[in-house]
């Protein structure tokens, strides 16, 4: 039988203490009960000794150390899941928001998920094409891969995050067994609506399950957010044999409410006030990506973080990057020039792309393609460095053609429209067009084979 306790010792902002605890556990789910009937909930999130510090969901206003009684429900979040939850929208914690039922299921999962074993993960193979050329070409999207997008605070990483949701399409699969989930984290209000709005007018909302946190709800129900939205992929993917995209932005905010949950529970701060478990919390979402032996189905997984002061080493993006599997990187120069998306390929990477692209996935002369324009746009930067000193005019014939492949190559071949939806054929059509800007001779990177199949008859220098 639960033991209820009628009596608070302390109410510091979110949190609740109580002592002489017996018999609790580290995020037991706790039920809060105030004497005017309102129920609220809680996690417990420190236990010392009989003393127990309880994180309060909705917050603490209204309760004082003798007017709520609380009792310990024995078992973690756990969220109900069924397909029902498709085309469905929830708040952090897994409740209903979109004004409809709460999920009726006997399948309760806890959120905090369970670690998968090394020996049971499947290697990701093949492609799925976003239809974004310098994604798509660059630093190809493979199955079951966890690929972050470091942006900045106004640049269009929400645009680009809705067209991936729009457009993503995974060989083999069809609406049947094919969904994205979507997680938000203390996104505005206008934000939501947009996201909300997006995937309704593209008709894909039916195949999509969103978790809403919004910039005013608390910061607790923020850390549960990814957490929700993962356990309902893992479900999808290992439970329904779908293939399950995720989508969660922004781990910033994800970051900073772990970071202040920290400095309320009194833990000793690391690097940039971040707590020293930074790297270890984070883990626990990113690796629950992948697929597993045994399933058909898999769990991708797009992280969207935003870089404080565009600072690429900051903990945060510095600390994803050694977890996942590359990184997608915005550039606030080109955001600035207009280009959509303003991908800025140097720094970008997928470290699983080689073993998802080629004549089985793709087609022969992807790799070759997509060695030659980074190798050649890398050219770009140093001959633009050049040319600020000595000037454009004194720049040798070459040194102009590499200009002019820079500006169509930005132009051309990264910039596209936000509902431009390219195949992957004629991304890479379009990329042998935009390298055509320069002589063979310069294509160094390619087998004469496979330039002498796909280099256009017609140069554009």
């Amino acid at each position: 039988m639960k033991k209820e306790y009628l009596k608070l010792d302390q109410v510091q902002g979110p949190l609740i203490v109580l002592s002489n605890i017996e018999g609790v556990a580290y995020d037991e789910m706790v039920h809060i009960k105030m004497d005017t009937g309102e129920l609220r909930k809680g996690k417990v999130i420190k236990i010392d000794g009989k003393t127990v510090v309880v994180q309060v969901f909705e917050g603490t206003a209204g309760i004082s150390t003798g007017n709520a009684s609380v009792k310990f429900t024995g078992e973690p979040l756990k969220l109900p899941l069924s397909k029902e939850i498709l085309g469905r929208s929830f708040n952090g914690i897994g409740e209903p928001v979109d004004g409809t039922y709460q999920i009726s299921s006997q399948d309760k999962y806890n959120v905090n998920g369970r670690p998968i074993n090394p020996v049971a993960r499947r290697y990701p193979r093949n492609f799925i094409q976003t239809g974004v050329s310098a994604i798509d070409c660059l630093m190809t999207l493979i199955r079951g891969q966890k690929l972050p997008i470091f942006s900045g605070n106004g640049i269009s990483h929400n645009e680009l995050a809705v067209q991936i949701v729009k457009q993503a399409k995974i060989k083999g699969a069809n609406a049947d067994n094919f969904a994205v989930v979507f997680g938000a984290m203390g996104v505005r209000h206008d934000d939501a609506a947009y996201f909300t709005r997006s995937f309704e007018a593209a008709g894909v909302l039916d195949h999509v399950v969103m978790y809403l946190n919004l910039a005013d709800d608390p910061i607790t129900e923020r850390i549960s957010t990814p957490r929700c939205a993962l356990t309902a992929a893992e479900y999808l993917a290992f439970k329904e044999n779908m293939h399950v995209l995720v989508v969660i932005t922004d781990m910033t905010s994800y970051s900073e409410a772990l970071r202040e949950m920290s400095s309320t529970r009194g833990e000793v701060p690391s690097r940039k006030g971040y707590p020293g478990y930074l790297y270890s919390d984070l883990s626990t979402i990113y690796e629950r990506a992948g697929m597993l032996e045994g399933s058909e189905g898999s769990i991708t997984l797009i992280p969207i973080l935003t870089m404080p002061n565009d600072d690429i080493t900051h903990p945060i993006p510095d600390l994803t990057g050694f977890i996942t599997e590359g990184q997608i990187v915005l550039s606030r120069e080109l955001n600035q020039k207009g280009i959509y998306p303003p991908i800025d390929v140097l720094p970008s990477l997928s470290r699983l792309m080689k073993d998802g692209i080629g004549e089985e996935y793709t087609r022969g002369d992807h790799s070759a393609l997509s060695n030659q324009i980074f190798s050649s746009y890398s050219k770009v930067q140093d001959i633009r460095s050049l040319a600020q000193i000595i000037g454009e005019d004194d720049l040798g014939d070459i040194d102009k053609l590499y200009l002019k492949f820079g500006r169509a190559f930005e132009e051309e071949f990264v910039a596209q429209g936000a509902s431009e939806n390219r195949t992957m054929v004629e991304t890479l059509d379009l990329g042998w067009k935009i390298l055509s800007i320069l002589p063979k001779s310069e294509l160094d990177r390619i087998e004469p084979e496979i330039l002498d199949r796909y280099y256009p008859s017609e140069r554009r220098g």
